[in-house]
């Protein structure tokens, strides 16, 4: 219950964080445009400025009037304003702050770049090559000079191409408020959640132990009413052979060694589903178990026998618990030889890493039908329902493995072999 109210109190916090990382992904994003847009928006202003005396001393120039005339004559849009005369080729053939043969070739200069391929163009921020100072450089081409001007690029300047922080700010802060609103909403949206979610799964819980209580006294009505027929009987004072007699005793023997074992199955399932931090983990180290059910085959019938293969190349340790790693195996083991009507199991390591181990078992037997493969691991499930209370199994055994390889952290699925047989394969976190 601990468990599933964190799991939820988390996934309550994931869709919150989400929600903040989404909405100020947004607005990240839209401010960072924004800013983008009005600094751009600025320098065109600015450029346009530039640009509009250019292209009054183009005019003039083209019109036969001296250049130096009507820059010393004509007032400027901005105070240091850097003029620069350029040839189409690059060559500098006039600046009214630095001498003009002391300037090397500009055309591979952006602005002009720009103003030799669409007119005009503008350049934020370069360091001048002739006097060090950064300036905000506009030039446009004429048809036989390019006219650059310069502003130097001093902190008034960079006020000016700022972007209004004022609304950035506004925005800022409204996206503050929705956080923290929904932030509220999310808790409170979450708790419901939770609630909902717990009484499902109490709901669910409950049914399942109602399922599993009915089942439980189903599998127990068959033994325990052939145990009363056979105490009656022998109470009954009838008259028996000893041959009769120890027959009933047998059968009475028989049934009660399924009641144990049902018994031990279903609390070792619900030892499993309620006390996980009951089950203590040590070293586990899995070659160990398999040369002990190797053992066990060993000393059991000639009918009963199979023939075990391993393929396990290294030594495969983990930490788990040695009982429920040793039932995976053992009830694979039963279940093969009760219901596989092969004479083989082979047991192979498929992979092996820090992380996890992945295990295939199968055998050499008939398999089962392809839409009885899914529900193998349901409780008290049969193929063969006649054969297998037979056969002295108590349905469970499946169920069981399922359970121990998730406590383990892993998956199993069942599938039939191409040459006959069934297969498992499971994997086991480290």
């Amino acid at each position: 219950m601990v468990m599933a109210f964190a799991i939820k109190l988390s996934f309550h916090k994931q869709l919150f964080l989400q929600l903040i990382a989404f909405s100020w992904t947004i607005v990240v994003c839209f401010i960072g445009f924004q800013y983008l847009r009005e600094k751009e928006y600025k320098s065109e202003f600015l450029s346009a400025q530039l640009q509009l005396y250019n292209r009054h001393l183009l005019i003039a120039i083209e019109d036969g009037e001296s250049y130096e005339e009507y820059i010393a004559s004509h007032e400027k849009p901005f105070d240091d304003l850097r003029i620069t005369l350029i040839t189409l080729s690059g060559a500098v053939i006039y600046d009214n702050t630095i001498p003009a043969d002391s300037l090397g070739n500009h055309s591979n200069r952006p602005e002009i770049v720009d103003a030799l391929d669409n007119g005009s163009g503008y350049h934020i921020g370069r360091q001048s090559k002739s006097d060090g100072r950064e300036y905000f450089y506009s030039a446009t081409r004429g048809n036989r000079v390019i006219v650059r001007t310069a502003i130097p690029y001093s902190s008034t300047l960079k006020d000016l191409l700022e972007a209004d922080w004022s609304f950035l700010m506004v925005m800022i802060s409204i996206t503050l408020s929705m956080s923290v609103i929904a932030y509220f909403t999310t808790r409170k949206l979450g708790k419901d959640i939770e609630r909902v979610n717990h009484y499902e799964a109490e709901q669910e819980k409950n049914r399942l132990k109602r399922q599993l209580t009915n089942n439980i006294n189903h599998e127990l009505k068959t033994p325990v009413a052939s145990i009363q027929v056979c105490l009656e009987t022998l109470l009954s004072g009838i008259t028996l052979s000893e041959e009769k007699r120890q027959e009933l005793i047998e059968r009475c023997y028989t049934n009660n060694e399924r009641l144990r074992r049902l018994l031990a199955d279903v609390s070792l399932i619900t030892r499993i589903e309620d006390g996980n931090a009951l089950i203590c983990k040590e070293e586990v180290v899995i070659n160990d178990i398999l040369c002990d059910i190797a053992d066990e085959l060993e000393m059991m019938p000639e009918n009963e026998c199979m023939t075990l293969h391993t393929s396990f190349n290294e030594q495969v340790t983990l930490n788990g618990n040695l009982s429920l790693i040793g039932s995976i195996f053992r009830n694979l083991t039963e279940n093969a030889i009760a219901y596989s009507e092969g004479k083989n199991i082979y047991i192979s390591l498929i992979t092996n890493n820090e992380q996890e181990c992945k295990i295939r078992f199968e055998d050499d037997g008939c398999g089962v039908e392809e839409k009885q493969l899914s529900r193998l691991f349901e409780r008290f499930y049969r193929v063969d329902k006649g054969r297998s209370r037979k056969k002295g199994g108590t349905g469970l055994g499946l169920s069981i493995v399922k359970h121990a390889v998730q406590f383990h952290g892993g998956t199993i699925t069942a599938s039939n072999r191409p040459n006959g047989g069934l297969r498992f394969d499971f994997v086991l976190k480290k």
